[in-house]
């Protein structure tokens, strides 16, 4: 019987995928470019709600916000509401796990709703009251069994972990840059993995890193300071960044660190890497890269995300895996894929498609991204149309809103009790910065009408369905 394929599964948090694009962002990811040339970037591949939680929850389960539970970043202001992944919710580690998986968490989890008793973790409670670090009771794992992990805490050079079945007060603390040292643990199971011989168990490690997140200060100390000599047309060179905006400015300050932190994660990638190389496990492993989210770094005035722009909402997704994947442009360019879309996918290129829990209300692509000389590659299949995007409101004060973005079009449309619907559509092929609005109501109706049936298909309710219905139809 053919041995069971491996997964090292990599997520960067807020990870432009401009880095990695040709004309893109004036970024050095060696590493990165490389897998991505012997194997397969997915230029199409977006986060449906581009903030932390929500979309590594449905990354997680395959399942929408309002299913799985993390209709907003979980913290503990949300938390009350409810806000953190099910314990029930389904997931891929649980899946491979069942299938003879030795299953590994490295890094930020970020889905556990904190309790009073977190709030000593962390940066502890912020100016506004809430905190955001939270311990993971070990029954709260979903499918992960090997565990080193933290809720949300922001310091990259001063970071803690929770591992096995340590309580909440047994927390491991580490002074260094937190990318490395959970690089430095992800080589340690590699080595373990190794170390059982070709009859040992798969694995399937996931290993996610917070920088380049703020605070874009904190960097290891060799880190690469030759973004700082370029000029700020050069770090953003971007027709919808406004240089000479107060927001242009921030973003041309910033913009170095970031570069700077996206090198070093790019580095941390190649450590594991050559580790999968000196441990002759590259073969049989599948290598993914992604984010949960991109960032506008002064796009359209804004320097973050949850927002639906491309520079919010695009994130991206490499993999490697040596003879099983296609390597041509028109799957790079055509495959769309989208954060419920990820766990199927990732069970089917494992060849476990048959195991994806019907709950999970992602499409499996991995059809059409594996090389049709592949043992287990299958006819290419349809892919997802169209990705759902999504923003839950916070407060009354804000509008709810949801779009529906295809590899040519993206139509919003925002809703709120006291001001009604707006909606915006923008075509992504003449205006791929989203610079104007298009007002073609006859395209606009056809948008709305399209949302309004990818909402109804994936059972998903929200407030603005009548006034939504009623632009479709042209009332």
């Amino acid at each position: 019987m053919a041995k069971k394929p491996n997964l090292l599964f990599l997520v960067a948090d807020q990870f432009r995928a401009m880095c990695l694009e040709p004309g893109g962002d004036a970024v050095s990811t060696p590493f990165l470019d490389g897998m991505a040339s012997r194997g397969l970037s997915l230029g199409q591949a977006v986060s449906n709600y581009p903030v932390c939680s929500p979309h590594r929850a449905m990354m997680m389960s395959g399942q929408y916000p309002s299913v799985n539970g993390v209709t907003h970043n979980v913290n503990s202001e949300t938390a009350p509401w409810g806000v953190g992944l099910r314990p029930d919710a389904p997931s891929w580690a649980a899946v491979l796990r069942d299938a003879g998986y030795s299953t590994g968490y490295i890094g930020k989890w970020h889905l556990e709703a904190p309790v009073p008793e977190d709030a000593i973790h962390g940066t502890g409670p912020l100016e506004d009251g809430r905190y955001w670090d939270a311990y993971s009771p070990t029954d709260r794992r979903h499918g992960f069994d090997f565990w080193y992990s933290y809720g949300c805490c922001d310091q990259h050079l001063s970071p803690h972990y929770w591992t096995g079945d340590a309580g909440r007060h047994q927390r491991i603390n580490v002074t260094g840059w937190s990318a490395a040292h959970e690089t430095d643990v992800a080589v340690e199971f590699l080595h373990r993995a190794a170390a059982g011989g070709p009859d040992a168990a798969p694995f399937a490690l996931a290993v996610s890193w917070n920088p380049p997140h703020q605070p874009f200060d904190q960097l290891p100390r060799n880190h690469d300071t030759s973004y700082a000599g370029l000029s700020a047309a050069q770090l953003l060179n971007r027709p919808n960044v406004d240089l000479g905006s107060e927001t242009g400015r921030a973003a041309a300050a910033i913009a170095p660190l970031y570069y700077a932190a996206v090198s070093a994660i790019d580095a941390q990638v190649g450590r594991l890497l050559q580790a999968l190389d000196c441990l002759d496990l590259t073969q049989d492993t599948l290598v993914v890269f992604t984010s949960d989210h991109g960032q506008q770094m002064g796009s359209h005035g804004l320097l973050y995300k949850n927002v639906p722009f491309e520079e919010s909402m695009r994130i991206p997704f490499v993999m490697h895996w040596p003879g099983r994947l296609r390597n041509d442009p028109a799957t790079s360019a055509g495959v769309g894929l989208c954060s419920v879309d990820i766990a199927p996918t990732l069970l089917g290129l494992l060849g476990h498609g048959g195991s994806v829990p019907a709950e999970m209300q992602g499409t499996d692509v991995s059809a059409a991204l594996l090389d049709c000389g592949a043992d287990d590659a299958g006819q290419p299949a349809g892919t997802p149309p169209s990705a759902l995007y999504f923003h839950y409101p916070r407060d009354h004060n804000e509008q709810h809103v949801r779009g529906l973005r295809t590899a040519t079009e993206k139509f919003i449309a925002r809703f709120h009790e006291r001001d009604g619907l707006s909606a915006t559509l923008y075509d992504l092929v003449r205006d791929p910065y989203e610079l104007e609005g298009i007002r073609d109501e006859g395209r606009i109706r056809a948008q709305a009408a399209a949302l309004q049936a990818a909402l109804a298909g994936a059972r998903q309710e929200w407030p603005g369905e009548a006034a939504l219905a009623a632009l479709a139809e042209g009332r």
